[in-house]
Order: structure tokens, then sequence, then C-alpha cells
């Protein structure tokens, strides 16, 4: 069926208008509270940040809620409650329910999040405000017959939240796996006393720093740079990253370059000992407080590596001294992280048994982390998927004047 004739048979004939927000809806504001005003009970307050962390003894709101955060970083963030709670910097809509879906209005208000996020945009701390939303354009099919078009409402809730539940599913799968992986990765990697040496990382690996690599000289094309940004905690996001040109550098930068399969970890900031294995055919550039692990192939598994380093993200955050400002040594990394090598007195022995912890490693990894098969992919499609759909249903024709 293509999608003109799925929309026709939805709509049935029915003609959308766009009418305002403020018409069919009521709009709240939050009461102001601070955490020291509250009393303990069970109700979260939800402010301007997407969850809460507290909670009162009073609500103010009961039933489907939609909220808009109102100021701060956070401002215009769409979200839906089904729990009783109390609200504060931020206001809610109530649609009324003879004309219009909560649900329906909140996927709508979710489709513009970006525009809304938008609208607090300008000097100082972002603010949007209740009174933006009161001409806000909505459209509502068949709104001469309410019964219909709560009935096309509720059609296009239910497919959408089909999509959404089944994203929901994959995801808690996904964390459900997650779990195992590092229960069967902590299980692999212990070893009873005698079964392995435990060697300093130094003594089986070496360690290559990044380049300082110069801001102003960033280029939007050319060889790409792997910055701590890009490093995710197991994989290297190349989606976002900077790029430079060799000849604005008297130094040489083929010393620094990455290929596949080279495991990276942050060396600074908030990101300090996350890993990162880059998985790109295309060759890019450690920049500075990148950090890249060179084992010893005669001595260490690369993939082996790769699994242990997982396993001590915290351990090497504490090593780099913790706090907003952890700054990793390449020389304590090496002198002070120890790794247990199984039959270090055989190095073939050894690399033999290293593998074979490696790759059942991999595959609980694959279907955990890999962008390209397991739970990840098939949760990317599905959000594709959502998204089109999304679209689709509610990309109604818009009257030029009628605008966000």
């Amino acid at each position: 069926m293509s999608d003109i004739t799925f929309m026709d048979k939805l709509l049935d004939g029915a003609e959308v208008e766009w009418k305002h927000l403020g018409d069919f809806a009521e709009i709240r504001r939050g009461t102001a509270i601070t955490k020291k005003e509250t009393q303990p009970g069970d109700f979260p307050v939800v402010g301007n940040g997407p969850g809460y962390n507290y909670f009162h003894a009073e609500s103010n709101r009961i039933g489907e809620t939609i909220v808009i955060a109102r100021s701060g970083a956070y401002a215009g963030l769409v979200s839906l409650w089904t729990i009783q709670l109390f609200l504060t910097d931020a206001f809610s809509i109530h649609p009324a329910h003879e004309y219009l879906r909560p649900k329906y209005v909140y996927y709508l208000l979710k489709k513009d999040q970006e525009k809304i996020h938008q609208m607090g945009q300008g000097a100082g701390v972002p603010h949007v405000r209740a009174s933006d939303f009161e001409g806000y354009p909505i459209p509502i099919p068949c709104p001469s017959n309410p019964k219909k078009s709560l009935e096309i409402q509720g059609e296009i809730v239910r497919i959408l939240d089909a999509f959404t539940e089944l994203t929901a599913e994959l995801t808690a799968e996904l964390t459900a796996r997650k779990k195992q992986y590092n229960y069967y990765r902590d299980q692999l990697l212990r070893f009873e006393d005698g079964e392995v040496e435990w060697k300093t990382l130094g003594e089986v690996c070496e360690f290559k720093n990044g380049f300082a690599f110069k801001s102003n000289l960033f280029k939007e094309s050319g060889l790409p740079i792997v910055r701590i940004t890009n490093i995710t905690g197991s994989t290297v996001d190349l989606s976002d990253v900077k790029f430079f040109d060799p000849s604005d550098y008297k130094e040489n930068t083929e010393g620094y370059a990455i290929n596949r399969g080279d495991i990276l970890i942050a060396m600074s900031g908030a990101t300090t000992g996350k890993i990162g294995c880059f998985d790109s055919s295309e060759t890019a550039y450690l920049n500075q407080r990148v950090g890249k692990f060179v084992p010893n192939a005669d001595l260490l598994n690369n993939r082996y590596l790769y699994h242990f380093l997982l396993a001590k993200t915290e351990a090497m955050y504490v090593l780099a001294g913790g706090g907003a400002q952890a700054n990793l040594s390449s020389r304590v990394l090496l002198e002070k992280l120890l790794i247990p090598i199984p039959h270090a007195d055989n190095p073939s022995r050894s690399i033999i048994e290293q593998k074979k912890i490696a790759d059942i490693l991999d595959k609980l990894d694959a279907l955990t982390n890999s962008l390209t098969e397991g739970l990840p992919r098939e949760i990317e499609l599905r959000r594709q998927q959502y998204e089109y759909y999304r679209d689709l249903l509610l990309s109604f024709p818009k009257p030029e004047e009628v605008e966000v």
C-alpha cells in the first residue's frame, strides 16, 4: 500500500484544520519549589530536566501530563508522564479530551522537538514561555466531528505506540545483554592464583600519545582527527570529526596514524579512561589527549587487551585522579595497570589462550555493541522506521501562514 493510499484510508475523506493549541488545551505553570522545601513522599518532582532527582509529599499533576521544561540546558524538552507528579520549573499541557488525545499532542510536539528547543535560544539562560504555546499550531483532523477526529487520532497514536513499545523492548533486551557480556567478561578474566602471571601493561604493550593539532587549522575536509569526544566507551564515533591538511605542519604526522583495530583511550576530562576500538577502513590521526595501545604481538592479543581494558575503565579513571579535571598519564598507565597473562612462560600457548577468550567475548560484544549486527543495529532500524511513520502520520498539509 502506498503512503498516499494509507493516509487517504486513515483520514477517510476527513479535512484537517490547523488550530491554536491554546484553544483546545489548558496550559498550566509549575509551582516554584526548592529541594529544601520538599517533604519526603512518593511523588517525583519534575522540572527543567529529562527526569527527577527527588520526591515530594504532594502531587499537583494527575493523569497523562505533557511537560515542557521551562529553562536551562533542557529548555523546551517535551516529555509525557503517566504517573502523579509535582511539577516545578516547567509547565504542563492538558488537552480537552473531547477534542484532542493527550498522546496525539505529545507526538506532534515531540516531532517538533528541535524547533521547540530553538524557541528558547537567545542571550543568557535559555527560556521558553507558556504563552509561546497558546498560539502553537496543531492539526486537528475532522474538527467538525469530534468523535471521528478522536478515532483518527487514536489510530495514529496506536501505530506510533507500537513502534515505541517495540523499541523499548529491544532496548531492555540490550541492557540485559550488556549485563550478560559484563558478567562473562569478568568471569573469563578472573583467574586463580598460579594460573596467570600478572604483568604491568608496559611489559607487554607500548603506548602512543596523540599530536597537538591546532584548532585554528581544522578543516571541513582532509584527513580525519580523532578527539576524546569521538571515543564512546567501546567504539570510535566518526560522525563528528575535524580534519587537517598535513602541509599545514612542519612535523611528520604519519606517526600518529590510526588503523582498523587500533585501541584508543581518552586521556583527560570527563571521558578519561573510556576505550574505543577503531573500526574504519579509513586512516585517521590521534589528537592530543588521545592515546593508542600498541601491544607486543608475540605476548599480547589485541582483542584480549581490548576486553581487559573495558573491564578497567573505572580503575583507569581512578589512576587519572578522578573528577572533571582527570588527567591520565601514559607512564602511570603502563606502570600501574596490571594485566593477567595466561601461560606467560610459553608465549605461543599464551596467545592461543588469549585469542580463545577474546573470541568468546567478541561474539557477545557484537550482539551488545555492534552497529552493523545484533540489537544495536535492530534498534537503529526501528528508530528510523518510527521516524519515517511519525513524519508520515503527522505531516499534515499546512497553510503557508501557519508556522511554528
